[in-house]
């Protein structure tokens, strides 16, 4: 199995195959799973009705992080800062096939990890794939946000962000910040 972090690359030699790997990995993370820990949203009076229609951003929707390391990640996460697995699903599709994304969650704050099945990992980069480090913020009105970011010359990875309430763009220090106009 070959494994590029960093634009370095190392050979490890192990007996299992890297998709048995990954089967065995995913069992663990999903025995771990508390089914019961739904995750809910809450919607706060500030966010709507409050008479404000200027467009902003109203709040934190979550972080994602892009995981390298999955068993030392999970204890930061989950042993050391005391997040609670919410959810945990297997993504289908061109540039998501096999990705495991589990939902972490610390009272109202959620954190996406990503984790790339391993023979996609040469996948990881675009915008729009969910395999990156991004946080995403709620917003109370996308499109003139959206409409408001192009006119300065940012490109919006979600051209339909007025139907589909959510977009990405890269800021002015690489950051890779996500829009959401869902509830």
């Amino acid at each position: 199995m070959t494994v590029k972090t960093n634009n370095r690359t190392s050979k490890k030699n192990n007996s299992l195959s890297p998709f048995l790997k990954f089967c065995l990995l995913l069992a663990f993370v999903l025995a771990g799973t508390n089914s019961g820990m739904g995750q809910t949203t809450k919607s706060s009076s500030n966010e709507k009705n409050n008479g404000n229609t200027e467009a902003r951003v109203t709040g934190l929707k979550y972080i994602s992080v892009h995981v390298l390391e999955l068993e030392k990640t999970l204890k930061l996460y989950r042993e050391i800062l005391g997040f609670k697995m919410a959810d945990a699903e297997v993504l289908h599709g061109p540039g998501l096939e096999g990705m495991l994304v589990m939902k972490l969650k610390a009272d109202d704050l959620t954190i996406g990890l990503s984790l790339t099945a391993p023979e996609f990992i040469d996948t990881i980069g675009p915008i729009g794939n969910t395999n990156h480090n991004h946080f995403m913020l709620k917003v109370n009105d996308i499109v003139p946000i959206g409409d408001k970011l192009k006119e300065e010359g940012y490109e919006l990875e979600n051209e339909n962000y007025a139907r589909d309430k959510y977009t990405f763009f890269v800021g002015p220090n690489g950051e890779i910040i996500g829009l959401s106009g869902w509830d």
